[in-house]
């Protein structure tokens, strides 16, 4: 991977770039309200369930396919996973967070890159004519940018886990040493997940997690939240 290529990566993956994944905690809110989660074993516990059942082999899956639908310049095949995305996102809550992570990512990268395939689809977004969902929008970017298939998967899941430990800071007093080590221990299994994706078809794209997805639509009936989600 070119300098460039390997640095917008780590742009776009980075916590502090805006893509709004700050305001949402992805259903861990709930369960920290409830007294389900309560320390760093449950923040790791509740990780790799979503890492493992969800961003994995529903979202990054999402993102290749996407990745690769860019690179061949074929915008139909980026809006029809773009839809399967939105039907396979029950949960209002957790639909809702990757569309707009999904719009504000895209966003920010027409500010920065010229690129007409990108500026049509964030007119399709704009315009209501598809979802956007986050993992189809760094999918699209990431093909036209030209970031190899292996790292853009490991940057994608790890930028996941790292949204939801940075909820879980905000959540409970683990300190950053803490959430670090939780990072640190997810590693085999974002490397493992990267490598799945690799060959998995887009029709076999799957996510089983139906209590992350109650506690998400739990989570719009909470007295006091700090996050959307």
């Amino acid at each position: 991977m070119s300098p460039h290529r390997f640095l917008s990566l780590l742009q776009f993956a980075d916590g502090l770039f805006p893509a709004g994944a700050y305001a949402h905690s992805f259903g861990l809110e709930w369960y920290v309200q409830e007294g389900i989660i309560r320390d760093a074993a449950g923040v790791k516990e509740f990780l790799e369930t979503y890492l493992e059942s969800s961003a994995g082999p529903k979202d990054a899956v999402a993102m290749i396919h996407s990745m690769d639908a860019a690179r061949r310049t074929d915008l139909p095949a980026v809006l029809e996973i773009d839809q399967t995305l939105e039907a396979m996102k029950p949960a209002s809550e957790l639909r809702e967070a990757s569309r707009q992570m999904g719009r504000q990512t895209l966003r920010t990268a027409a500010s920065l890159i010229e690129d007409r395939f990108l500026e049509d689809l964030f007119a399709l977004i704009e315009s209501g004519e598809t979802s956007g969902h986050h993992a189809v929008v760094f999918g699209a970017i990431g093909g036209r940018l030209g970031w190899p298939r292996q790292q853009a998967a490991q940057a994608f899941l790890h930028s996941a886990a790292a949204a939801i430990v940075g909820a879980a800071l905000r959540l409970l007093p683990l300190g950053q040493i803490a959430g670090q080590r939780i990072l640190w221990s997810l590693g085999p299994l974002i490397e493992r997940l990267a490598d799945d994706v690799q060959t998995e078809p887009l029709e076999e794209m799957w996510s089983f997690t139906p209590a992350l997805e109650i506690a998400s639509a739990r989570h719009t009936f909470l007295p006091a939240r700090l996050f959307r989600s």
